[in-house]
């Protein structure tokens, strides 16, 4: 089942999010990233953000950590360089409402988590939550994540449009997954979405 963690209420009424995948849109996707030190912004991610912040999204963060299942890392791992990514977000002044992950994978090697659920994408579930818990309104949100899957769980949540950036990771635009577009940053796709390119 998705779970939230770090939630930051903002004291205003906003209904529209811009739900990100982590590996490969935050940061770059280097294989089960889960140290601080091996984390690193891809460019212009911070900048980004707070575009979209500025713009009147609710950022939350929606990230598929299989490594959990399959004993790479620990929950624990996993919760400490949140609240470092967190931490270093604000002080650059993005304020992430949630983070939702799914532990859970069905060839993992941890018992307890190698199971099918709702939560790992391209099942709705994080976002499903995600709405229930802030109010959102799925329809006039966006999604922004680096493969297939992250696509079809906003299809499946009935998220209003669904966008893709490159990665290492896949050949982004012959995976036959229909999304809204395909750039080559977060940036980029920011720049599109505000109307600025």
């Amino acid at each position: 089942m998705a779970k939230a963690e770090f939630r930051q209420d903002r004291g205003v009424d906003q209904v529209k999010a811009a739900f990100l995948d982590r590996d490969g849109v935050i940061n770059l996707d280097t294989g089960y990233v889960h140290r601080w030190d091996e984390f690193v912004f891809a460019p212009g991610a911070i900048a980004a953000m707070r575009d979209l912040q500025t713009a009147g999204f609710m950022l939350i963060v929606v990230t598929n950590q299989a490594g959990i299942a399959r004993g790479y890392y620990s929950t624990e791992h996993f919760e400490t360089l949140t609240a470092q990514m967190l931490g270093h977000l604000e002080r650059e002044g993005v304020r992430i409402t949630a983070v939702y992950h799914c532990p859970h994978h069905p060839a993992g090697s941890v018992p307890a988590l190698s199971i099918e659920c709702d939560c790992r994408k391209p099942a709705p579930g994080m976002l499903l939550a995600a709405a229930r818990e802030h109010g959102l309104s799925l329809a006039n949100s966006i999604l922004i994540g680096d493969k297939p899957s992250d696509i079809g769980a906003a299809q499946a949540a009935g998220v209003g449009r669904a966008y893709m950036v490159e990665s290492d990771n896949i050949d982004s635009v012959s995976t036959g997954v229909t999304s809204d577009g395909v750039f080559a940053s977060l940036p980029a796709c920011i720049d599109h979405i505000l109307g600025r390119a």
